[in-house]
């Protein structure tokens, strides 16, 4: 049998079906606006930057941020509060015991929404990996919110000419939370309502950027909202709807989403 026989046997046919939601975030909470505060006491760092940091925080449009760091844990492994000491290991470190818990717990919320047992479980998909120290440095482009914007449209309409649609406030959005810039670029350039990246920007607020794992705080967000507001479906009332993701290269991934309650 050939690999690509292979790999159609294991593939299923038709649209996924996402049949229940789970989250879970580290258990420290920090308000943004005291952030600098604990950074540049944690790290022993007290400088003029501080005022240039608090201006930082306050433009990211973040209110709250999760993170398993606290004060003690910095005291316990100085080198992560000491500018370019090797302490990557040791975040890995935890990262290992620390990671699997919040999986736990965010998959047992799912299972207990769907209410089935957990016999019924055919499949489980989970993405592993680290990096050293010796591993992988990137920087951001500060052209990344423009080259969002300028191509984000072409992803559109190769995703949904098929089904007939082009009008973009036609549709619920679950955008990546990548920041205020690459949202309001996006928001712009396609001429969307305020309205349809109100529950990523809610996300970005309340929890930052959490990378790919936002985009599933993104649709519980909409799911909790249209329930809220006794919308018709759970996609705001809507049918159909887009999942954007955002990588590194840069790459922009594209789901259609179609609200089936």
């Amino acid at each position: 049998m050939r690999v690509d026989e292979i790999r159609k046997l294991q593939r299923a046919e038709g649209p996924a079906t996402v049949l229940a939601i789970g989250t879970a975030t580290p258990p420290n909470c920090y308000h943004q606006s005291s952030f600098p505060d604990f950074y540049f006491r944690a790290t022993n760092s007290d400088t003029d930057l501080k005022a240039k940091f608090q201006r930082i925080c306050e433009k990211s449009k973040i209110r709250k941020r999760y993170l398993h760091v606290t004060e003690e844990l910095l005291q316990e492994n100085p080198n992560m509060g000491s500018y370019s000491a090797p302490s990557l290991d040791a975040r890995q470190e935890m990262m290992t015991v620390e990671v699997p818990k919040l999986g736990k717990e965010a998959a047992t919320r799912a299972i207990k929404e769907w209410a089935q047992p957990k016999s019924k479980l055919t499949h489980l998909g989970a993405i592993e990996g680290f990096t050293r120290e010796a591993g992988l440095v990137y920087h951001l482009s500060k052209r990344l919110p423009e080259l969002i914007s300028e191509n984000i449209e072409k992803c559109l309409v190769e995703a949904f000419r098929p089904l007939g649609i082009s009008d973009w406030n036609s549709i619920f959005w679950a955008v990546h939370p990548g920041g205020p810039k690459i949202l309001d670029r996006v928001e712009e350039r396609l001429g969307l309502e305020p309205e349809k990246l109100r529950p990523t920007r809610h996300v970005l607020a309340e929890y930052g950027n959490m990378w790919s794992g936002s985009v599933v705080f993104v649709l519980d967000e909409i799911r909790r909202r249209s329930v809220k507001n006794g919308s018709r479906t759970v996609g705001d009332g809507l049918d159909c709807g887009v999942l954007l993701g955002f990588g590194p290269g840069l790459t922009v991934e594209t789901v259609v989403l179609r609200a089936l309650i």
